[in-house]
């Protein structure tokens, strides 16, 4: 399924404020970067909290895209770029430090405050 305009728009203005971020050797690849609306998944327990979710290049959001605040994008983005890096230490990382102040959600909260 090719990715809407809307969708393309959304990444490519993410990706604009994340490139000027020195979080990481290279810039986040967003070729394979699809973002869904899947409110249902946020019915779960365990995502009821959260409105965007990462799992590789895929973003997952609540609420329809054009609903969406960019920022929520440019952090769940910043989440695909650190997967990129390191996957596995990254994922290993809440099972170890928690969600709050863990170091990567830190980082997406910051990544999402730049202009």
């Amino acid at each position: 399924m090719p990715r809407a305009p809307e969708e393309i728009a959304a990444i490519e203005r993410a990706k604009k404020r994340l490139d000027k971020l020195d979080f990481y050797p290279r810039p986040v690849d967003v070729s394979r970067v699809r973002i869904f609306t899947t409110p249902w998944l946020f019915q779960v327990p365990g995502f009821r909290r959260f409105t965007g979710y990462e799992f590789g290049p895929l973003i997952l959001i609540k609420r329809p895209l054009e609903q969406t605040s960019d920022d929520l994008i440019v952090h769940e983005l910043c989440h695909v770029w650190q997967s990129q890096h390191r996957h596995v230490r990254m994922w290993l990382s809440y099972l170890f430090q928690g969600y709050r102040n863990n170091p990567h959600e830190v980082e997406a909260r910051a990544a999402a405050r730049s202009r």
